[in-house]
Formats: structure tokens, sequence, C-alpha cells
């Protein structure tokens, strides 16, 4: 059948990408390190130190993780050969949609390995602390802001991550002011880092009785959770700390108590809140871990642009300024400015379908490839 001959054709052209994502994931020396962390964990008295051990453990689980990965794209892959095979000997043209299930099935999951070969900065392993804040459009910028929480909340589900909320402000009349959640996970922070900027919401507003087209705005904040304690001096003076009453819905976000923490870093202007730990003590160590990982981070960096990347500073959350927009009326379709990647169906992406973006940003970044 001519369609068969068409796959293996198709197939053939996996192998030198195949090659070349092993080779990027460097799997001999992966095995060898998993070999001396296997080591050290028989070794007496490794476990009597918590911190150690706990580091150990999620580096093994994250470099397990790459041969899984691999060998699941193998084997795939020899699947999706039997198939074809097995529709050949057989002249059974029924098993060819399945084929080309399989064969997209294999390509989505290539690419998706593939990106993550392009995941080679110095925090991109790391959990992501992402923080949305309405911006112009009152009401209206609030609901797209709870509208973009539901967006990374189901991405991260589906993607096998963790979420938590760390902080929770309500909307005057609907939706959220504010909102920053820790997403936890294998290299959480290195595909998320893409959505830091402004997102633009066009749509027929359900707050406009008379039915007009607005269009609102939420800035996004992304940065990584460094989880060890990193080396920065902070001057006490330098530190204006006030305590508030949590406010998220219920149970459903964080617990409503008198212990929220916020902490405003005076010389630089930056601001962290947290809210989820039940005691003032937890929030306040949790908001102090999360400044010490900026300024750690502003340190880090050689000039004035990227300390302000870093620092997630959006100058004016309104027209201009937008990395991506999102456009529900008068036709749907969302686009992402740096990369001219766009997508027709809208909702699937408000569903959480963001991957084409974070997997075109990548190859921008790395490459200096637009989307076609």
């Amino acid at each position: 059948m001519v369609e068969l001959d068409q796959f293996r054709y198709k197939i053939s052209g996996f192998e030198k990408p195949m090659e070349q994502i092993k080779k990027s994931l460097d799997l001999e020396n992966k095995k060898k390190r998993i070999e001396e962390l296997e080591a050290d964990m028989e070794a007496p008295g490794f476990w009597d130190n918590t911190e150690k051990s706990q580091h150990a453990m999620k580096e093994l689980k994250t470099l397990k993780s790459s041969f899984e990965k691999y060998n699941e794209l193998e084997q795939e892959l020899e699947d999706a050969k039997t198939l074809i095979e097995m529709a050949d000997e057989e002249n059974d043209a029924s098993l060819i949609p399945e084929v080309e299930n399989e064969i997209n099935s294999f390509e989505e999951k290539l690419e998706n390995l593939r990106i993550e070969t392009l995941l080679s900065g110095e925090y991109d392993k790391d959990n992501a602390i992402l923080t949305l804040h309405a911006g112009a459009g009152g009401t209206e910028a609030c609901d797209w802001c709870q509208m973009l929480f539901r967006m990374y909340t189901r991405w991260a589900e589906a993607n096998g991550y963790t979420t938590q909320t760390l902080d929770y402000l309500e909307g005057e009349e609907a939706g959220i002011k504010s909102v920053t959640i820790e997403v936890s996970g294998d290299n959480a922070y290195g595909h998320l880092k893409s959505e830091h900027g402004v997102h633009r919401l066009v749509r027929i507003s359900p707050f406009n009785a008379a039915g007009k087209r607005q269009t609102s705005f939420v800035s996004c904040d992304v940065m990584p959770d460094i989880d060890e304690d990193v080396d920065i001096e902070i001057n006490d003076d330098d530190l204006r700390i006030d305590t508030y009453r949590s406010s998220g819905a219920g149970g459903q976000h964080i617990n409503k108590t008198s212990s929220a923490i916020r902490i405003t870093h005076i010389p630089t202007g930056i601001v962290v809140q947290c809210q989820n730990e039940r005691s003032q003590h937890q929030n306040k160590d949790k908001a102090m871990q999360m400044l010490k990982a900026k300024l750690y981070l502003m340190k880090q960096q050689e000039n004035a642009e990227k300390t302000s990347d870093i620092r997630g500073d959006v100058k004016d959350i309104n027209f201009g300024n937008q990395i991506r927009s999102y456009v529900l009326q008068p036709y749907t379709m969302v686009k992402d400015h740096r990369t001219n990647k766009d997508i027709g169906n809208a909702q699937s992406v408000l569903d959480g379908n963001i991957n084409p973006f974070i997997n075109a940003y990548l190859n921008w970044v790395n490459t200096g490839k637009k989307a076609d």
C-alpha cells in the first residue's frame, strides 16, 4: 500500500534526530553519574545527612528520567515499525489510521524531548515561582488573570507538575488581582521562563452591558525557586516587612489566617509575598527564600537589561508591551509576538495547551529561528 511506503519513508527521517538527541542527552556520562550516586547511597551514614541525601535523590531522579524518556521514545518508534509491517503482511488498510496516530504521537514526543535538550541554563532544572498581576482593564483584567491562572495550573497538571499557591488576592468584583504559584517538577523553570511578560486578551466583555470588545492585560513574572541557601547578605534596615490577612477563596487556594507576609526590599523595590503556610514564621521564611533568590540572580547578571528580566519588571502592563495576544472576537487566535507562533484554537490554549509556544520560544532563543 502506498500509505505504508510513505510511513516508512517518514520514519527513516527520524534516525538522525534520534542520534542527535541521544548525543545531546549525554547518556553515557549520565549513566556513570547514576552509578556513582547509587554507590554513595549504599555507603554507611549516607542517609544521616538529610539535606545531602535529598539533593542526591533529586539528582538521581532527574538523571534516570532522561533514560526513561529516551527508551520510551525508542520503543514507540519500534512499535510504529512493527505496526507498519503487520499492516503490510495482512494487507489490512484498517490499520492505517492507527499507524498514523502512532507516528504523530512519536513525532510530538520526539520534539518535546529535543526541546528538553535545550534546557541547559543554570536554573532550568529548578522549580518555578510564577506570579500573575492584573493590569489595565479593571474587573475585566482580574477575570483575565483568573483565566491565566487556570491555564497555567492546567498546563502543569497535564505535564506532570504539581502546583502550590503561595499568595492569592481576589478582585473586588470578580477574578484575581494577583496570584503567586510554585510549580514543582523537573525543568519547571526551564519551560515556564518563556511565559515572562505581558499577556493581552481581546474579547467581548462579559462585564460590559453594551457588549463591546475590550482589551485586558496581565503581567506574568517567572523566577526559579533556588532550593539551596544562596550566599547573599541582606541588611535588615533595607527591608520593610508587613503582615496582613490572607484573602484566598475559602480553603480552595490558601489558608485564611492573619499570618501572611509581604517583604519589600527598599533599595531594589522587589516585593515578595507568601500566605500559604500556616504560621507567620513559615511564611516569612519562604518569602525570604524568594527574596534571596531574586537578589542572588540579580547579582549574577552582568548588565541592567538582564537584571530587569530576572526581577520580573514589567513597567507598563498595557498596550505595546505584550509578548502574546489571545483574541476571542471577532476571530479566535493566540499569537506570540516574539516567535510569530500562532494557534487558531484559542480555547485549547486557555485549557493549558501552551507547549507549542514554549517550544517555539526555546527554539528561537537557542537558534534565532522564528516559527514559519
